[in-house]
């Protein structure tokens, strides 16, 4: 039975690819710090589901509670077990809080990443996925291309995915580590981040709060479904050499149509309040996702209305649980 390192495992995308690789019988060693970026008590929520996942199915998760940019606990959970691969969800998110805090990003991020390459190739790991972010394009044209520059980050938290990105290369340049690179556009689905902007309306519409809306409403964003999402991740697994591939529904949308979306649903007008966008906030994402298509096989199943409905009956039947989250 194979058995696959995945960082940041009870953060949203590292649980459902977590779920993913237990449902196909692979054993995982989950590395958490379960920080309070946003409310842990959603993560415990996470990793509860997790373990009795891995206790149905007979794969072992092998859950340790540690930070990767502790390059000596990083060590200790390599000399543990012997790994088939790393899959290197953790990481700190956020735009606009990476302006107030870039440190914390430089550590998890680059530094982060950096202890896990160099343990990748101490002992032997031949396979790494970096999970990296739409947010490194910038102010490209769209749609965004694996080909396009993305050296001219708008924030701290792009700039700090650029440079994982880079130390990839030079480990698989020097060490011969596969590696492949997802860069995810705009996640979101059941059990997704609270600080995210979808979370957050269906919650605040749902009880009559005013949602914040930067900008007028007319930007676009590439929104892609979590279960699309770990499947494109899983496919990373496939040898590569060195690839970066767009994970993205390839359908950009305005966010006055979500918020219009999630309005239908709960049967309840929003009240908006509209607030300047931040310059590190782009005015749209939109992913090219021919390379996936072709290398990876894959291509998002799920439509925009298809995984807001399935987003707001999750929230309808864990109403009473998201209400005792602390708000972001």
């Amino acid at each position: 039975m194979k058995t696959i390192m995945v960082t940041g495992c009870a953060g949203f995308i590292g649980w459902k690819v977590s779920e993913r690789l237990l449902k196909e019988h692979i054993n995982v060693v989950g590395v958490d710090n379960l920080n309070d970026y946003y409310d842990p008590t959603l993560k415990e929520w996470r990793l509860a589901a997790l373990r009795a996942q891995s206790k149905d199915l007979g794969a072992q998760l092998f859950f340790n509670h540690g930070d990767i940019s502790d390059f000596d606990a990083v060590k200790q959970i390599f000399m543990q077990y012997k790994l088939d691969a790393v899959i290197n969800l953790a990481a700190r998110a956020g735009v606009r809080a990476s302006v107030k805090d870039p440190w914390v990003y430089l550590d998890t991020n680059v530094k982060g990443t950096l202890n896990l390459l160099e343990c990748c190739s101490a002992f032997e790991v031949k396979k790494f996925v970096l999970a990296s972010t739409s947010s490194i394009y910038g102010l490209n044209e769209m749609p965004f291309k694996e080909t396009d520059k993305t050296d001219s980050p708008l924030a701290p938290y792009s700039a700090t995915k650029k440079g994982a990105e880079v130390l990839c290369f030079s480990y698989h340049y020097l060490n011969g580590i596969d590696i492949s690179i997802p860069r995810y556009f705009t996640v979101y689905g059941p059990a997704g981040r609270p600080d995210m902007s979808i979370f957050i309306f269906i919650r605040n519409i749902d009880n009559g709060a005013p949602i914040t809306v930067f900008g007028d409403g007319t930007q676009k964003r590439d929104f892609s479904y979590i279960d699309d999402i770990a499947e494109g991740t899983l496919r990373c697994l496939q040898p590569f050499g060195y690839e970066i591939f767009n994970l993205g529904n390839d359908n950009s949308v305005e966010l006055r149509y979500v918020i219009n979306l999630i309005e239908e649903l709960l049967g309840k007008k929003a009240v908006i309040e509209f607030t300047p966008r931040h310059p590190a906030d782009v005015f749209a994402t939109w992913a090219h996702i021919e390379k996936s298509r072709e290398k990876l096989n894959w291509y998002p199943k799920i439509t925009i209305e298809e995984g807001i409905k399935k987003t707001v009956a999750w929230y309808r039947d864990n109403k009473d649980f998201v209400k005792s989250l602390k708000k972001y």
